[in-house]
């Protein structure tokens, strides 16, 4: 599965403001509405399914990137957000240090094969130390939408 396929182009945010992780995921989701791949009547309800996952469990999972993560019957099209935090978040990472790449992942209920080929992609890319600090020093969602189309590319050729 490729990156660019998932990725929703419109929910790049190469600034993420917030600083606390509930509001980091409000904000990422906001970005998913506003891109026109979810609706804003589910703004609420997928905000609070994502913190509840991640009072199950941290999906920070270290070297400063965190892969939030849902399924859900609403969702028909896989959709991620890609969000960068220059500051840091406090995601309670299983390396307890502060996350500043963020890919949030939306889900539909039925398809635990194609979340299991998402979440394969992210964690392929998301492993690469060059691929995590390209992705903190991009500045601008063309940047990250490069760095994306050479993630594919290089997968491809894997």
């Amino acid at each position: 599965m490729k990156l660019l396929d998932i990725v929703v182009k419109k929910a790049i945010n190469p600034n993420l403001v917030a600083t606390k992780r509930d509001a980091a995921i409000a904000e990422i989701i906001d970005s998913i509405v506003e891109a026109g791949a979810l609706s804003p009547k589910l703004r609420d309800e997928f905000v609070k399914a994502v913190i509840r996952r991640e009072n199950r469990g941290s999906t920070g999972f270290g070297h400063g990137v965190a892969v939030p993560h849902v399924k859900h019957a609403a969702i028909t099209k896989m959709a991620v957000a890609v969000a960068v935090s220059t500051s840091g978040v406090d995601f309670n990472a299983l390396d307890r240090q502060p996350v500043y790449s963020i890919l949030l992942l939306l889900s539909p209920e039925d398809q635990p094969e194609e979340h299991l080929d998402a979440m394969e992609a992210i964690f392929g890319n998301l492993s690469q130390e060059t691929f995590r600090r390209f992705l903190r020093q991009a500045g601008t969602a063309k940047e990250i939408l490069a760095l994306l189309a050479e993630a594919d590319a290089n997968a491809a050729v894997r």
